[in-house]
């Protein structure tokens, strides 16, 4: 059935798009994706059957032939920290294998790559594997067997039946709103019918079902898998039932009726045995009794007879009966066969790609497909065709860059010697061997140095271009050739723009003009990738999976390349996993610092996941998914990229700052009266008036009014903490608060922007949620006063404009509701720059220890610009042109009274109105500079005012583990600040599910030390969850009589805020407040003095 795979035969397969599939395996971690991929492999001849599940081959694309059926098989990671990997492979894919563990069921990295699949609209088939262990470890019966696959396949389904739920939901709620459009009077109350959507939509093909043929049961390692086809197939022509009936019944509540030899429904309410149990897995647990628990020589030998399978005799005389059993289900029941026949039947080619797939590829951002231009848009025949001929524009997606040895490329790679080549060299060798003989001693040693010289100088040269990255990618359409140029799409890349610069009819090899975020480049190399193989393609037809040489000056990670300027660039790639692990890396010797700066290059290339950055400290900063991922990057780095010695410092923990509510209860839950509130007050003003100066106010309330330095501008502040809810939402709606600040951006420069109806709608549905989570007096009208958010504008804080009498655009004015801009707004709105850029620098890295804010609104309650320099601000035009001259002088002597003369000239409401050309100018002159850093102080000291919090980044970890090691994992947990959430039994095991949060400063080694404490019986998953505020005050010091009575004078004991807080200002060189012995004398006792 399957013929070892030529060079030939896969070329002429590569024309025929129908017969291609490509396809991916994805799993949780340890649930057998390798061992399964090998025996597919293996029975293609590529790896020997015996090493299949021995050996990790890493087969990127393995090419299987079966039944002339094409398959480009893409292996993937389990980890959670290389879930980045996952993505790259599923966006190549029209299919995907999931494989599920018999055992452990449903584990979180399996609804993460089910939701992958999902979200990139990729037809998914099932693979229940490790059914060996039902027998061997759980010592199930067939019966218990069959009711423990049907909860996993339920537990499955469920997941798939979620996400389709949302969506149809999702669908209904938009044609609902259309409808409601449409039909402007609408009489009476209207009741919504949420399900019926749900009712409507066709989900008969979205499930995983044995008799649909989309599930295959099967044990990797053993080497056997079946689906219910094969034993339908079998029974029918042994008990003269027609095949289809069998197909519906193998798989159910159906038994067989021996008197009556009918099937009959209703197994499970007449105690009988179900048709799956007594066809299917009382043969197999028979097997598995016979050969491994029992090793009953005469049953396995009728075993072998009744199935007529061929065994070795060294297979049957083998110690292991593990060989044996392998032999005979391999043959019987062969895997390869299974899975390879369900891919080829159910999971879909390229040219079956789905119109709602190819429009969700092709809309960037909040465009919308219908808005792109029209050559765009009939771009997606060519998808739906998927078609190779000459005029058909060539459409590709580089999904990753790897690094490959050069020494494996195909045209460097040495060949097998023919027998001519072979003769040749034996008699050359023979040849010198007698003349070695002959030659004296010392001719022959300065040949040996000669030689010697010669080999060295090599590697010099060849230590430079080492590693070639090869660009892993997809054909969507055309043909694609070698040194073929094509255009390369950058992410920001607009086609309307391209197309309007660009000549009608231009291609990638003309002599184009410079357009934004479009480069040219030529494809040097195609290559088919064969597990670790390559094997260079002169050309490759559209729908097929190739490698690609000489694209790495111009792709960083991922790309789209096109012959034709109107394709617009693919949507970004969905990452589950969140870079959150930093390390500063530095070479071990400072003279190999280029070689460490070109070695992160290549990393950050080859890894899609993984972040390079250079910090203002001027360190090389690498920032990783977690510390698996991290201990790869570096391995990476230290052997293949950079090839030295590099030292890499702790990790870098990231920590965010906020504000609290005032306490109601002091640190030993003692309720705080109204004596010990009034004390604190006075602590509060106490310490205002030391911060208080001749330009800081600090009210007792919390309100901070500053004023500039050259007195001519005065902000008040008042930091006020976000609910929970409000800064979760800011924090999840990122990129759409992103795209509002790009709108706001290009309305304020008068430029268009079409946005998508969806775009719009998430705007107006974040506004509407903020109005409902904003409620109560103190809110009042905020969600319509809100300034800006913040860090870098789309940031979890809000600056909100509680200014009187200042009417400003609403952020939200692309909803067509903007607020009137009066004519003093017109002024102020110059310097309503400065006021939005100090209150960014402020969020961007706080008082306590330069960490970004979180949760914090910042209200403007009064900002005024005095009219106190008005003689002088009439000479501004007269000065200006000695402004230059008069700042420098006053430098030189050190008096500020000329600055100030000049600063002093820049804003006067007054002025402003009556020369509106000087005001512009004066913007960016020193006010708005001085104005910046007054409002950057004020929010700092306005922040310092209220009870201050620092946030740790938290994951969420999910651990299996048995019933006796369950106490040494809470031991490990609570000793490194961990949660437990919650904690379950898994149905029909002795598996415990553990939910837990921890710290991500705590989790460096727990993974490590919870298999050392559990001796490799439990294993966590640790994935990025959440911010949370560390509950205790890092400032805080016993104030009221219990808390002296409880933590003494000295309050000494562990702050974990205060610790967390030090370490990261003693890593950024700042102040740390800490007592430090001096002189430490010995201390003598009364009996060394006698």
């Amino acid at each position: 059935m399957f013929l070892n795979t030529s060079l030939e035969k896969i070329i002429a397969l590569q024309r025929n798009a129908a017969n291609i599939r490509n396809l991916c395996i994805l799993a949780h971690v340890d649930h057998g994706k390798t061992t399964l991929a090998d025996c597919l492999v293996a029975s293609n001849g590529i790896i020997s059957s015996r090493l299949a599940g021995k050996v990790v081959l890493l087969c990127l694309i393995v090419s299987s032939e079966e039944q002339e059926y094409l398959l480009n098989l893409i292996d993937s990671p389990g980890h959670v920290d290389f879930s980045s990997e996952v993505s790259t492979a599923v966006r190549l894919c029209d299919g995907a294998i999931i494989v599920v563990d018999a055992v452990e069921g449903v584990c979180p990295q399996t609804q993460v790559v089910l939701r992958q699949a999902w979200l990139e609209n990729i037809r998914p088939v099932l693979v229940i594997n490790k059914i060996d262990r039902l027998i061997m470890e759980l010592k199930l019966t067939s019966q218990e067997a069959y009711t423990h696959l049907q909860k996993i396949l339920e537990q499955v389904n469920a997941v798939t039946g979620t996400l389709f739920s949302s969506k149809v939901l999702e669908e209904r709620a938009e044609k609902q709103k259309e409808e409601e459009k449409d039909s402007e009077t609408s009489s009476g109350e209207q009741v919504y019918n949420w399900s019926a959507g749900l009712d409507e939509a066709d989900d008969s093909n979205l499930y995983f079902s044995p008799d649909q043929g989309n599930v295959v049961f099967a044990s990797a390692i053993d080497g056997w898998g079946f689906s219910i086809q094969q034993f339908a197939h079998i029974y029918s022509q042994r008990m003269g039932i027609k095949e289809q009936v069998l197909l519906k019944t193998l798989w159910g509540d159906f038994y067989l009726n021996s008197k009556a030899k009918k099937i009959m429904k209703g197994a499970q309410a007449k105690g009988k045995k179900p048709l799956f149990v007594q066809f299917v897995l009382d043969n197999i647990w028979s097997l598995y009794d016979a050969v491994v628990n029992k090793r009953d020589k005469e049953k396995v030998e009728k075993v072998v007879a009744s199935l007529g399978v061929k065994v070795m005799a060294r297979d049957s005389r083998h110690s292991d009966p593990k060989v044996l059993l392998s032999a005979i289900s391999s043959q019987w029941l062969p895997l390869s066969q299974a899975v390879l026949a369900m891919v080829c039947e159910k999971l879909p080619s390229p040219l079956d790609i789905a119109a709602e797939r190819v429009e969700k590829l092709l809309s960037v951002g909040t465009r919308r497909f219908d808005s792109l231009p029209e050559q765009t848009q009939e771009l997606k025949k060519a998808f739906l065709q998927c078609s190779s001929g000459e005029d058909t524009p060539v459409i590709v997606f580089v999904s990753k860059m790897f690094a490959v040895d050069t020494k494996a490329l195909p045209q460097n790679r040495q060949r097998p010697l023919t027998q001519e080549e072979i003769a040749q060299r034996r008699e050359l060798a023979r040849q010198r061997h007698a003349d070695r003989l002959a030659a004296d001693l010392a001719a022959a040693e300065s040949t040996k140095m000669e030689s010697l010289t010669i080999k060295d100088s090599k590697p010099d040269e060849e230590q430079e271009q080492s590693e070639t990255f090869i660009a892993f990618a997809r054909i969507y359409s055309g043909m694609v050739r070698r040194g073929q140029k094509v255009f390369v799409l950058g992410p920001k890349y607009d086609p309307t723009q391209g197309l309007s610069m660009l000549p009608d009819g231009c291609s990638a090899s003309d002599s184009v003009p410079e357009v934004p975020h479009l480069s040219c480049c030529s494809m040097e190399s195609l290559y088919l990738l064969m597990g670790r193989e390559l094997e260079e393609l002169e050309e490759v037809p559209a729908g097929n999976v190739l490698g690609v040489r000489g694209l790495e000056d111009c792709v960083l990670k991922s790309a789209t390349l096109s012959t034709s300027p109107a394709c617009p660039p693919f949507i970004p790639l969905n990452f589950e996993a969140t870079p959150i692990v930093r390390v500063a890396i530095e070479p071990k010797h400072p003279s190999e610092m280029p070689k460490l700066v070109r070695g992160m290059r290549l990393l950050n290339q080859a890894d899609p996941c993984a972040e390079v950055l250079i910090q203002e400290t001027g360190e090389h900063v690498l920032v990783t998914a977690g510390e698996v991922h991290l201990q790869r990057c570096l391995a990476d780095l230290r052997d293949r990229f950079a090839k030295i010695e590099i030292s890499a410092s702790k990790p870098i923990i990231p920590f965010r700052e906020t504000v609290v509510r005032p306490p109601k209860v002091d640190m030993v839950n003692e309720d705080l009266g109204k004596q010990q509130k009034v004390a604190i007050i006075h602590q509060v003003k106490e310490a205002s008036q030391s911060r208080s100066s001749d330009t800081l106010h600090v009210d007792s309330s919390g309100l901070v009014t500053l004023t500039t330095p050259n007195r001519l501008a005065t902000v008040s502040i008042r930091a006020i903490p976000l609910p929970q809810e409000v800064t979760l939402l800011l924090e999840s709606s990122s990129e759409l608060i992103r795209s509002l600040e790009q709108v706001n951006l290009s309305l304020r420069e008068g430029k268009g922007l079409d946005i998508s109806i969806r775009t719009l709608e998430a705007i107006a549905e974040l506004k509407a949620q903020l109005e409902s989570l904003l409620q109560g007096r103190k809110w009042r009208n905020a969600v319509e006063r809100i300034w800006a958010f913040g860090p870098r504008r789309y940031g979890p804080n809000i600056l909100l404009n509680s200014v009187e009498g200042y009417q400003r655009p609403s952020v939200w004015q692309c909803l067509g509701r903007g607020g009137q801009a009066g004519a003093q707004a017109a002024v102020l709105r110059d310097f309503d720059n400065s006021v939005v850029s100090g209150f960014q620098l402020a969020t961007l890295s706080g008082p306590m220890c330069e960490e970004p804010l979180m949760g914090v609104c910042f209200s403007v309650e009064g900002w005024d610009i005095q009219s106190s320099a008005l003689s002088q601000n009439q000479d501004t035009m007269e000065q200006d042109s000695t402004s230059h001259d008069t700042l420098s002088e006053s430098k030189a002597d050190g008096s500020g009274k000329a600055c100030e003369q000049v600063e002093s000239t820049a804003a006067e409401p007054s002025q402003a109105r009556r020369r509106p050309e000087t005001a512009s100018a004066d913007c960016y002159g020193p006010v708005s500079g001085q104005l910046i850093a007054a409002m950057k102080e004020a929010c700092r000291q306005a922040f310092q005012a209220q009870p201050q919090r620092l946030m740790a980044a938290m994951y969420t970890c999910e651990i299996m583990a048995t019933a006796e090691v369950l106490g040494r994992v809470y031991g490990v947990l609570g000793k490194r600040e961990g949660r437990v959430l919650h904690e379950e039994m898994k149905e029909g095991t002795d598996m415990f599910i553990i939910k837990a949060v921890l710290p991500v400063a705590e989790s460096f080694g727990f993974a490590d030390e919870i298999r050392k404490r559990t001796s490799g019986l439990a294993s966590p998953q640790l994935v990025f969850s959440h911010w949370e505020v560390i509950s205790s005050d890092p400032y805080w010091v016993p104030t009221t009589e219990e808390e002296y009575l409880h933590f003494g004078e000295k309050a000494d004991s562990a702050n974990q805020a205060l610790k967390y807080m030090n370490a990261v200002r003693r890593r950024k060189g700042l102040y740390v407040e800490e007592k430090i012995v001096e002189h430490a004398e010995k201390q003598r006792t009364l009996s060394k003095n006698k």
